[in-house]
C-alpha cells in the first residue's frame, strides 16, 4: 500500500488528513490514485494513518481516516551518529542507508582530519539535500519518523552537544580498540540496565578516522572505544556496521 508523510496541523481532529505539496501531483498523476483508493499517511511522529481519498484536486487531497496505529517501522532505541565529515557525496549514501536502517539523528562534524571545508551558504544546501534523501528514505523503507539531519558542527560544537544530550551510551569505534567489541560492552551491562539503554550515540571519523587525541578526549566525556574487527572500514562503511550491529543487539532486526 502507498505510503506517505503529512504534517501533524494537517491531521484535523483525527477525522481527516490533508495531503499538499508534491505529493499532491505524485499521487494524482503518478499514481493515478482515486476517491475510494486507501494509502497510509504518517505524521512522522510514529503514528500511522489508514485513509482514505474521498477529495481531490490540483492543490490538496481530502482523505478521511480509517484507524490509527502505531508505526511498526520505528526502532525502540534513539540512535544518533555524530559523522567526520567526508568527502564527495558520501554522506548522500551514509544518510539514506542510515535512515533505512533506523537511525534517529544525523550530526556531520568537521574533524581535525575532515578535507571537505563549506562556507554557511553551501553547507545550508548540503544539509537540505541530506534532509531530503532522508525524508525519501524513511518513506521508502515505511519508517514512522523522519530522521533530523544536521547542523553542521565544528569538533567543540558537537562535544558541547553531547555533554548536554547526556546519552545513556556513546561508542567511538577505534582500531586501538582490541578485543572490546559492541557486543562485549552491551553484556556488560546486566538485564535491568540494558533495558535502561534507550538514548545512544556514536562518532566515525572521516576519510584517515578520528584523530587519537579527539578519541581521548570522547573517552574523557565517557564514550566507550570498540573495535569494528580485524579489518579497516571506510568512512561510510563504519556508520551502517555499529548501527547494525546495535539494531541487532536490541532485536530490532526481528519481525514483530
Amino acid at each position: 500500500m502507498h505510503r506517505f508523510f503529512v504534517k501533524p496541523e494537517n491531521i484535523i481532529r483525527d477525522k481527516e488528513v490533508i495531503i499538499t505539496g508534491d505529493d499532491v501531483q505524485h499521487i494524482t498523476r503518478s499514481l493515478r490514485l482515486k476517491s475510494g483508493d486507501q494509502m497510509i499517511a504518517c505524521d512522522g511522529k510514529g503514528t500511522d494513518y489508514l485513509v482514505e481519498l474521498i477529495d481531490l484536486n490540483q492543490k490538496e487531497i481530502t482523505c478521511r481516516i480509517i484507524e490509527s496505529r502505531k508505526s511498526r517501522g520505528e526502532p525502540d532505541i534513539e540512535v544518533t551518529l555524530f559523522q567526520g565529515l567526508p568527502k564527495s557525496d558520501k554522506m548522500d549514501l551514509i544518510t539514506q542507508k542510515c535512515t533505512e536502517l533506523g537511525i534517529r539523528r544525523i550530526i556531520p562534524v568537521e574533524t581535525g582530519r575532515t578535507i571537505v571545508k563549506l562556507n554557511d551558504k553551501k553547507a545550508k544546501r548540503r544539509v537540505e539535500r541530506w534532509q531530503k534523501i532522508a525524508y525519501e528514505a524513511a518513506k521508502q523503507s515505511q519508517r514512522g519518523k523522519i530522521p533530523s539531519i544536521g547542523p553542521i558542527l565544528n569538533l567543540n560544537e558537537a562535544l558541547e552537544m553531547i555533554k548536554k544530550e547526556k546519552y545513556d551510551l556513546f561508542l567511538v569505534p577505534w582500531e586501538e580498540a582490541r578485543g572490546n567489541s559492541i557486543r562485549q560492552v552491551l553484556k556488560n551491562w546486566n538485564v535491568d540496565k540494558k533495558a535502561g539503554l534507550k538514548r545512544i550515540a556514536y562518532m566515525i571519523g572521516p576519510e584517515g578516522g578520528l584523530e587519537e587525541k579527539e578519541v581521548q578526549t570522547l573517552i574523557d566525556l565517557g564514550a566507550q572505544p570498540v573495535t569494528l574487527g580485524p579489518r579497516i572500514l571506510r568512512t561510510e562503511t563504519a556508520g551502517f556496521v555499529v548501527l547494525t550491529v546495535l539494531m541487532y543487539e536490541f532485536l530490532e532486526m526481528e519481525d514483530v
